[in-house]
């Protein structure tokens, strides 16, 4: 494993305001990717140089999905790394932690890991020297468990200010990777529960849209077209950052059932860690109707802002009452753009400028 930071590297080179940046996952431009560019793209704007630990420039890609200016970042290959002293080290972390001897080390978790071993001697003494950061309460419970560590709760950035409420149309909407790799996305579960709400609801559409990977399943999402066929239901793939502000613009309702499963022992894993498209969608007026469980807790205030479901009548019932009582849409609709606004980016960067 690389040290980063080490004081013995190049003296030549001031150490300065330059930072490392290290996730493994940019290939699936998922939650993670959005939290860790915009990590980045504070730095940026706070005059740091960042290097990005990835053998190609995908700032372009980046742009697209998530509306996020890093073109000043640098993209940096594996055999650069020891010609770099680094002053902060930011380490998403697949469940394992860096030797690093940069002067701050922040170690950023999405995922609520358990049985990794955090308690050996090797990985106690590094995590004595490191700032633990978590996605939510959520995750911040595990990790906390697993490490001895008191980590921070940043949640993750959402641009309130870019969603807007347009023009409603009877959309239910479902903002999710199509991959069942880690998550309990759910998505078959969605497209059961409106073909049976479907005679109650003739006049309602519902949409799927959601990022392909390389972890995809291609038989998945072919199975969900089929499951999906004749009815009114469109599934949308790749959709660009401005597709999915016109799609919460103009849904009524959000839908989620990440997570869920009937015999309702789950792992962590496949929980959602928290839901950043249910945000986006609150803050353009769509009422989340989502599962009770992970970080949609956090987010929504039960018949407030919401709904949190624990069963499949639960959220038919629910997306009735909101489909056919324009006051209560109209009062939780108001309630979950208010909701939105505590999760702006505004609080993660002053979050993280405290930090560092």
């Amino acid at each position: 494993m690389p040290v980063f930071g080490n004081s013995k590297m190049k003296k030549s080179l001031p150490a300065g305001r330059r930072a490392l940046i290290y996730n493994p996952y940019w290939d699936s431009l998922g939650g993670g990717e959005r939290y860790t560019a915009s990590f980045v793209k504070l730095l940026l704007d706070r005059g740091w140089q960042v290097d990005i630990f990835w053998p190609k420039d995908i700032s372009s890609q980046i742009f697209d999905r998530f509306g996020l200016d890093i073109s000043k970042a640098n993209f940096v290959p594996r055999y650069t790394l020891y010609a770099i002293r680094y002053t902060l080290v930011f380490w998403l972390s697949d469940g394992s932690l860096p030797i690093s001897l940069a002067k701050k080390t922040i170690i950023h978790f999405q995922f609520p890991f358990q049985n990794i071993k955090g308690h050996s001697l090797f990985n106690f003494i590094k995590s004595r020297f490191y700032t633990f950061v978590a996605n939510s309460l959520f995750t911040k419970s595990a990790i906390d468990r697993e490490f001895s560590v008191n980590s921070h709760v940043v949640y993750p950035p959402i641009d309130t200010t870019q969603f807007t409420s347009g023009k409603k149309r009877n959309h239910i909407l479902y903002v999710g990777r199509f991959s069942h790799l880690t998550q309990l996305k759910n998505h078959s579960l969605l497209i059961d529960a409106f073909s049976n709400l479907h005679p109650h609801l003739p006049n309602w559409k519902l949409i799927l849209a959601g990022g392909t990977t390389v972890g995809s399943d291609v038989q998945y999402l072919s199975g969900l077209k089929t499951q999906a066929r004749g009815l009114p239901i469109e599934i949308i793939t790749d959709p660009t950052y401005s597709k999915i502000r016109d799609l919460c613009s103009q849904a009524k309702i959000f839908w989620s059932a990440s997570g869920y499963s009937p015999a309702r022992v789950v792992d962590p894993l496949q929980i959602e860690h928290f839901g950043i498209t249910v945000v986006e969608a609150m803050a353009a007026g769509a009422v989340p109707v989502i599962t009770n469980l992970g970080g949609h807790r956090e987010i929504v205030v039960p018949g407030d802002s919401g709904f949190l479901w624990d069963n499949l009548s639960e959220l038919q019932s629910f997306t009735i009452r909101l489909a056919t009582d324009p006051k209560l849409y109209s009062r939780l609709s108001k309630a979950a753009i208010d909701r939105s606004k505590i999760f702006d980016i505004s609080q993660f960067n002053h979050d993280f400028i405290q930090l560092i």
